[in-house]
């Protein structure tokens, strides 16, 4: 919807407005009339026409008059209530210009395309929420001053943008893959459309190595995501769950992908993650996973894209090849640099190798700082009961027993920024 909008108003605080005041009218109108066939399409067209007659209020119609011609085709949604997957597109790659920084092009992209909340971003970037929204709110304007035009680039402008819609696409997935928030561990419509987008995308550029790279990872996580918790929501190790109930096909088709891009040229960040998550999906079982190739391609993958969190899954990868003991310190290297302190999954990580090494009240101790930082409910249920069991061992060892508290263990060993490997 605010794809299609922008499309009227050129303007993106103005399609926010028209598109918040079209949900307001399906409100009062959707009551007594009942709701619509197709009502994407319904609200949609309000929308649109929100934002027209607000143009028309402010009397520029005739200044804006050119960018309101348009093909009649355009202006309905698809009978599924989807948007036009080009105006997706071109949403996405304005929001990603090179006149943005970095990181306010995958914020506003994240906001505005994706619909991830604030508060979402700003964890995903380990910023206070006040922190993001100004970024945010510095990126539409400066689209705006800059007069950025709502497009996808001329192929010889693609690639400076790519990496960041490609950064984009795989937070969105990774924000679904583990919520931050709420009683559910996946959020199928933010997954469904990270997958969705990355489709797209390889379809507009299918000879760039990375969106290969990217589309495989997206799938090889995709295709096992209903068995990463149990009947009861309680949340599965990768250990844990039933091989059997992957999805085969798209394992295939992914390793199809991962083949096509190792062969085409020197592997990127993207399709390294996925020759990792690859080599997990295919192991017959997690005993006999090939922990030292995927060792051998996280020091390729830390070698190009140098991030606290891939040194951070490298551990995990040391600590199965070469014992919990070589994992942790790497573990508490990466702690001292203090750019992970308010991420869960290094804590959980520390707390796993303790427990391997019989440390279990320091276990105990990191598992805590573990939980106070997800506000999931699958993930504080499994890390309430790692604490209690690990404390009830640390006990019965003669160690203090810890004070009651809710549960734990490493619920997510991440391929890459957000990608995971443990579950």
């Amino acid at each position: 919807m605010l794809a299609a909008t922008v499309r009227v108003t050129r303007d993106l605080d103005a399609a926010e407005e028209a598109v918040q005041d079209a949900y307001v009218q399906a409100l009062q109108a959707w009551g007594p009339d009942g709701v619509p066939f197709r009502p994407s399409a319904w609200l949609t067209t309000v929308a649109r026409r929100n934002a027209l007659n607000a143009m028309r209020r402010r009397r520029t119609l005739q200044a804006k008059l050119p960018l309101l011609l348009e093909r009649e085709e355009v202006g309905m949604p698809e009978a599924d209530g989807e948007a036009i997957p080009d105006d997706r597109l071109r949403l996405i790659f304005t929001c990603c210009h090179p006149a943005l920084a970095e990181e306010a092009r995958i914020a506003l992209t994240l906001r505005l395309v994706c619909g991830l909340a604030t508060a979402d971003i700003a964890h995903a970037f380990l910023v206070p929420e006040a922190t993001m929204a100004a970024r945010l709110t510095r990126a539409k304007k400066k689209i705006s001053a800059a007069r950025i035009p709502y497009v996808v680039p001329s192929e010889g402008d693609l690639s400076e943008r790519v990496d960041a819609v490609l950064t984009v696409i795989h937070l969105l997935y990774a924000a679904g893959h583990t919520a931050h928030s709420g009683a559910d561990l996946v959020r199928d419509d933010l997954t469904e459309r990270a997958l969705d987008l990355a489709r797209m995308l390889r379809l507009l550029l299918p000879a760039d190595r990375e969106v290969t790279g990217l589309l495989a990872l997206l799938l090889v996580q995709h295709a096992r995501r209903a068995t990463r918790t149990d009947a009861h929501g309680r949340l599965l190790r990768l250990r844990e769950q039933d091989r059997s109930a992957w999805d085969r096909a798209m394992i295939a088709e992914a390793d199809r992908l991962v083949i096509a891009a190792l062969t085409a040229g020197p592997p990127g960040r993207f399709t390294l993650e996925a020759a990792i998550a690859a080599l997990h999906a295919q192991a017959p079982d997690y005993e006999r996973t090939d922990w030292p190739q995927i060792l051998t391609l996280y020091d390729e993958l830390l070698r190009i894209w140098p991030s606290p969190v891939v040194a951070l899954n490298r551990a995990v990868a040391v600590s199965m090849v070469h014992g919990p003991k070589a994992a942790l310190a790497e573990v508490e290297s990466i702690e001292q640099g203090g750019r992970l302190a308010g991420y869960r999954y290094l804590h959980a990580v520390k707390a796993d190798l303790l427990h391997r090494l019989g440390r279990d009240a320091e276990a105990v101790q990191a598992y805590r700082a573990a939980l106070a930082l997800t506000g999931n409910a699958a993930e504080q249920d499994f890390l309430t009961e790692r604490i209690r069991s690990t404390g009830t061992v640390a006990h019965i060892s003669g160690q203090p027993k810890p004070v009651a508290t809710p549960r734990a263990d490493s619920p997510a060993v991440r391929n890459g920024p957000r990608g995971c490997a443990e579950s």
